[in-house]
């Protein structure tokens, strides 16, 4: 399968309505250089469907120029229980359709509408922004690989990661498997996929899937102060560094150290280019 790409960022348009957000079970709302995206189905564990994906990629593909920083958020106790279970019976999820349903389209339709519903999860990564997700409960399948497409993670101590999917029958596709195996290295991951075992805060922290974790009476504290630290660094610098470090891994020490002249040659060109 080709690899998919993240949605070109554009200005915030009227296509990314509150109501619609609402019936899908989101709410997206902006306040200056911070925008935060709320799952908000709390009493079905904000369990995800095609719909959720498809408004998660509209909302970054029009997402403001002057947002900074993502925040993506869990209402109730779960952060998400992962797909919703009405996506794996036969009537599926009304106006939705089911797996039943789209395991009947042809090898090219069913490859297109995942790389759509990747959209959604593609775009946390840009350089120019920094994504956290703030989880408590639940992450599951789904929920887990939200919160692995984001730069970073800050947990509650009641957390519980899994990747549900192999034990559904099932791969984790909503590319949440590179950043795991980035994350925690190839045993590691073997091991959370294929024994789909649960993780709690402890070994979240320890093995490198938390940046912090704390009271889930604190979480949303910890985010803001979190939030206060990124904003205090220049906003072009932080976006060229991004891009270094992102690009660090798939380039040779020569190669990097390359890219880090470009990148600071552009920055000092930006600073005292004029004077």
């Amino acid at each position: 399968m080709a690899e998919a790409q993240a949605p070109q960022r554009g200005g915030y348009t009227e296509e990314v309505s509150a109501e619609r957000l609402a019936e899908i079970g989101l709410r997206f709302e902006v306040d200056g250089e911070i925008a935060t995206i709320a799952l908000d189905r709390p009493s079905k564990r904000n369990a995800q469907t095609f719909a959720t994906w498809a408004a998660l990629a509209d909302i970054g593909g029009n997402l403001p120029e002057q947002v900074r920083i993502v925040v993506v958020k869990g209402e109730g106790p779960s952060f998400s229980a992962g797909i919703d279970l009405r996506m794996f019976t036969p009537e599926g999820v009304p106006g939705q359709g089911s797996f039943s349903s789209a395991a009947q389209l042809d090898t090219t339709a069913f490859e297109q509408q995942i790389r759509k519903a990747q959209q959604g999860f593609l775009w946390f990564r840009r350089p120019e922004i920094v994504s956290i997700a703030a989880v408590q409960g639940h992450a599951i399948g789904a929920g887990f690989q939200l919160a692995l497409a984001c730069d970073l993670r800050i947990v509650a101590d009641d957390v519980k990661f899994c990747m549900k999917e192999p034990a559904l029958g099932l791969v984790p596709d909503l590319t949440g498997t590179k950043p795991l195996v980035e994350l925690v290295g190839l045993a590691k991951a073997i091991d959370i996929c294929l024994t789909a075992r649960t993780i709690g805060a402890e070994e979240a922290m320890r093995i490198g899937l938390a940046e912090r974790v704390v009271a889930a009476d604190d979480l949303a504290r910890a985010v803001q102060d979190k939030i206060a630290e990124l904003l205090s660094t220049n906003r072009d610098a932080a976006a060229a560094t991004k891009r270094l470090l992102q690009g660090a891994r798939a380039r040779t020490l020569e190669e990097q150290s390359v890219a880090e002249g470009v990148e600071q040659a552009r920055r000092l060109k930006a600073l005292f280019g004029g004077a």
